[in-house]
């Protein structure tokens, strides 16, 4: 097999420098980027190499890489795990998804898989190996892919997504600035946000700017029974963000106000307070007092914590 240090392009022609070539190979191959799709293909090559180190791809190491568009992250992902890697692209596109199998087809550790990727389980595209995700996520599945992998029963042990900054930051967010999606995705992994991009480093260019957030991933810290529970009384918390914390809670719990009362003094959490300046480590106090105290929480739960639209979260 050839060397993977040699560039992977289409054709094994020079790859496209220019954003009007990226423009021409999307006409060629008939695809109009789709908004509702959130499809912003990447196309800066300056970009590349800190998305690669962010991710601490080694040679040998198993990828899976989400959304890959015109696969310039691809090509760069391909040749960091070199032969003795496996990379696992999943496109939802079908003519993105044959341009890119035609692109690679010489490349016996890569491997493009049309699928959207909610549809599938990362033990189906890696089996029980160790890996690491990367992707460009579109806005609208921004949520349900990192509970899609989080959660999973074999999850990664590192993600690096390529999200809008906005989003990045509210995931990052401490106290005084929590939310659903911060402790849905804290109670998982460690995340950091390690590098800005701009709107001009894409195809079409969006309106917002980007970030490369890097997490992570860390045992939570309940078991799996529990995280129902768990994720109904964080959700019961934020049920109206206006609230404070013992009226959010009364009225999702369907509980007297001197129970609610009781809970939150047990775990020495001022009542007060509203939910978005508590820690995880304040909701794990009081799921545990609420466990004591034999509380039913599951039936708080509505909405999927975490799920649909980030902007729900």
């Amino acid at each position: 097999m050839e060397s993977a240090q040699r560039p992977i392009t289409p054709n094994n022609r020079a790859a496209p420098q220019r954003v009007g070539d990226w423009k021409t190979i999307l006409r060629d191959l008939g695809v109009t980027p789709s908004h509702r799709m959130g499809q912003n293909f990447l196309v800066d090559r300056a970009v590349l190499a800190e998305i690669v180190a962010a991710a601490g791809v080694q040679p040998g190491q198993t990828i899976i890489e989400v959304g890959p568009g015109l696969g310039i992250l691809t090509a760069a992902l391909a040749d960091a795990v070199g032969p003795e890697g496996w990379l696992v692209a999943v496109e939802l596109d079908k003519r993105l998804a044959a341009y890119l199998q035609t692109t690679f087809a010489g490349f016996p550790h890569v491997r493009v898989i049309q699928n959207d990727i909610l549809r599938t389980t990362p033990a189906d595209l890696v089996g029980l190996a160790q890996y690491a995700v990367v992707a460009n996520l579109p806005y609208q599945i921004t949520s349900a892919a990192f509970r899609h992998f989080l959660e999973a029963a074999h999850p990664p042990t590192r993600m690096i997504v390529l999200i809008q900054r906005e989003v990045g930051q509210r995931i990052v967010a401490a106290p005084p600035g929590m939310s659903i999606l911060a402790i849905a995705v804290q109670f998982f992994a460690r995340p950091r946000i390690v590098g800005t991009v701009p709107p001009e480093a894409f195809v079409p260019r969006p309106t917002v700017q980007s970030s490369v957030l890097a997490l992570e991933v860390v045992p939570p810290p309940l078991p799996r029974a529990q995280w129902g529970g768990f994720f109904a009384l964080v959700q019961a918390g934020f049920g109206a963000k206006r609230k404070q914390l013992h009226n959010s809670l009364m009225d999702r719990l369907r509980l007297p106000r001197g129970e609610i009362g009781a809970l939150l003094d047990a775990a020495r959490i001022d009542g007060m307070r509203r939910a978005q300046t508590l820690s995880i480590d304040e909701w794990l106090a009081l799921h545990r007092v609420a466990l004591d105290a034999r509380i039913s929480l599951e039936g708080a739960m509505g909405r999927r914590v975490g799920g649909g639209d980030a902007a729900d979260a």
